[in-house]
């Protein structure tokens, strides 16, 4: 996959209180993703946007769009991404 179909797929981070909470206290990150989406397909799209390894991936269609609750190994890894993107 290359960079224009991932960021296809990862439209932009999801920001509330609460997605900011959890960056800390369970190691994810929310994105809003393309409804068409898979979860096979948004972790390739954010391991060749963002050099990093997924561990589990949750989806859930709302208002806003698809969200994806994107887990990484640790809460420092998430950190990390999290201030990499602008989140933090």
């Amino acid at each position: 996959m290359n960079i224009e179909q991932a960021s296809r797929i990862v439209i932009k981070p999801y920001i509330t209180e609460k997605t900011f909470a959890m960056i800390e206290s369970e190691s994810k990150i929310c994105f809003i993703v393309d409804r068409s989406a898979t979860k096979p397909q948004i972790s390739e799209a954010i391991s060749t946007l963002y050099n990093t390894k997924t561990v589990n991936i949750n989806t859930a269609r709302t208002l806003y769009g698809k969200k994806a609750f994107v887990r990484l190994e640790t809460a420092e890894k998430a950190r990390d991404l999290a201030t990499k993107i602008g989140m933090l």
